[in-house]
């Protein structure tokens, strides 16, 4: 059934039309009306709402959970755009800006684009941070989302609200679909994405784009852009081999691929094999690649950076680079700056109060906060997994942060009595990713700091790569295949004894298997856990904290993004 949502007030009012009126796939009418009728009609959009059974309109939750459903029919099992297959077929995303009309939209935009391998979510979220502190209206694309798809689209600092993101997705999704065929087909997933986020960058008139890139360089659907203000690359490691590359050279390669024909373009300290081929490429588009230095942290006034870890401090110098001459090229320069004086006030605003879910992020317990904290990192490459034990050692190891955590003492300890702690991994990985890579660098850089788990627990992630989940948890399958998370168990263990002097053995002898009182299954070893659901690892954390109140329960989490996702779901509720 078709409705009249008038354009006033915001949001429209849906109006049930009285009287049948013929509606083109355009959405014209095609009738004579009355000159009153005309005005009336001049004033009013057509929708389609959907409809629920019954013939009532479509609950809110109900319409996006519909949206997230279509976005996730976008969700293919193909393999990722590489060489061997023209960037999968990448020249389709300019099919795609013809559909949308979006090329000169896009030529308008002002934007900063990193790419990278660790720290491009970061240094994008500080510059975008910085700007906006400046007085500018920004628009911030990242890549990938922990709870809700919106996360992905920040508008000032604020992920796009529900009203916008349902507008602007049904805008690009239904032109799509209408202008899409066998020789065009609709775009995947992250294509659609970056073309929404063009849509609403360009609808929405900010001053700044920032574009975090999603996977490589060259042929993601972020490089679309031809003419950037600024381009930056963050730190290079080993991540995705199977698409970019076995080797740094490789990788680097890839990822330069964003640098555009003399448009500015900065990195930060590289390995020398990396440094050389982005040197490479840039000089071949006749760009004066600069280094960005860590920033100094005497330069903050006395205050300290938003995001946590040593690593931040390279992040953030980067971004400030990539601002300054976003700054200078856009005809706003700031007078007398140099990246070794004084920061601008706005700079130190913004880089002192950023925010970014899931990256060096602590998290108290609600229902044991005295008790059990979390520690929450994305880090998911070797390098980027010995930095997060590195934050996470500091983290522990100094009893200070505790006063940052907004809880109290227990009553019950005598004043000045000081609690016991004990670290606990949590963790999950990619089947893609190598736990022989991963694992160790975890454990010797935390056990360099003095830090030694008491516990590992491996457990399956929540969320499903296939569909696009919302704030709702989904149903726990208590049937699922535990053969990685118990491959994960067995390195671990093996890591264990051998850090013990210990020869490997055959641990299965070990092990034990009992069922929580939710039925699910849990598989111990001497040092480790599988648990069949993450809901039953965060009960049993739980569990163990209530009956120890004289232990802070520190809890590392890491290995996986979707894993950090799905435990701020469970924590935060």
């Amino acid at each position: 059934m078709w409705f009249l949502a008038l354009k006033f007030p915001n949001p429209p009012i849906p109006i049930p039309i009285p009287i049948p009126i013929p509606i083109s796939s355009s959405l014209g009418l095609h009738f004579s009306t009355p000159p009153l009728i005309s005005q009336i009609l001049s004033s009013i959009q057509i929708k389609n709402i959907p409809m629920a059974e019954g013939g009532s309109m479509e609950s809110a939750a109900g319409r996006y959970q519909s949206t997230l459903d279509a976005l996730s029919s976008l969700i293919t099992k193909k393999s990722r755009a590489d060489k061997s297959n023209k960037g999968d077929r990448y020249d389709l995303l300019f099919d795609y800006l013809k559909i949308l009309e979006l090329d000169e939209a896009i030529s308008q935009l002002k934007i900063i684009h990193v790419a990278g391998t660790k720290g491009k979510g970061s240094t994008c979220t500080f510059a975008e941070s910085i700007l906006r502190n400046c007085g500018f209206r920004t628009g911030l694309f990242t890549s990938p989302h922990l709870i809700d798809v919106r996360e992905r689209f920040r508008l000032d600092g604020l992920e796009i609200s529900e009203e916008k993101f349902l507008e602007y997705f049904w805008w690009c999704y239904d032109r799509l679909k209408e202008k899409t065929n066998d020789d065009v087909p609709m775009p995947t997933y992250f294509r659609f994405l970056a073309l929404l986020a063009f849509k609403i960058f360009a609808a929405e008139q900010v001053d700044v784009a920032i574009l975090e890139v999603g996977l490589g360089g060259r042929f993601d659907a972020t490089n679309v852009v031809k003419k950037p203000i600024v381009c930056g690359i963050s730190s290079l490691g080993y991540d995705h081999m199977e698409i970019l590359g076995n080797t740094l050279g490789e990788i680097a390669g890839e990822k330069a691929g964003i640098f555009k024909h003399e448009i500015p373009a900065f990195t930060v300290p590289q390995p020398d094999e990396a440094m050389h081929v982005l040197e490479e490429k840039a000089s071949k588009l006749n760009i004066n690649l600069q280094v960005a230095h860590p920033l100094d942290a005497n330069l903050l006034n006395g205050l300290k950076l938003a995001l946590e870890g040593e690593h931040q401090y390279l992040n953030a110098g980067l971004a400030i680079a990539l601002c300054s001459t976003w700054l200078q090229r856009t005809g706003h320069p700031i007078i007398n700056f140099n990246q070794t004086g004084p920061l601008p006030e706005p700079f130190i605003k913004g880089l002192t109060t950023a925010s970014l879910q899931g990256r060096a992020q602590i998290v108290p317990d609600i229902e044991s906060p005295g008790n059990l904290v979390f520690y929450l990192d994305g880090a998911h490459s070797p390098e980027s997994m010995e930095a997060c034990a590195r934050w996470f050692s500091l983290c522990t190891r100094d009893d200070n942060h505790l006063s940052n955590l907004n809880y109290q003492p227990q009553q019950h300890m005598d004043e000045g009595s000081k609690k016991d702690t004990a670290q606990i991994l949590l963790f999950n990985c990619m089947s893609v990713r190598d736990p022989q890579l991963l694992l160790p660098r975890l454990m010797r850089t935390c056990a360099s700091h003095g830090v030694c788990f008491q516990k590992a627990l491996f457990v399956p992630n929540i969320s499903v790569y296939h569909k696009v989940g919302s704030q709702a948890l989904p149903t726990v399958d208590p049937q699922v295949d535990l053969s990685w998370q118990f491959g994960l168990q067995r390195a671990w263990e093996s890591l264990m004894q051998s850090d013990k002097g210990v020869e490997p053995s055959n641990t299965d002898q070990a092990c034990e298997e009992v069922k929580d009182d939710t039925g699910m299954r849990v598989t111990s070893f001497k040092n480790s856990s599988v648990f069949s659901s993450l809901p039953s690892a965060i009960k049993w954390l739980r569990d163990t904290a209530q009956k120890d109140r004289f232990v802070c329960f520190q809890v590392l989490v890491t290995g996986s993004l979707h894993l950090i996702g799905d435990v701020l779901r469970l924590i935060k509720k």
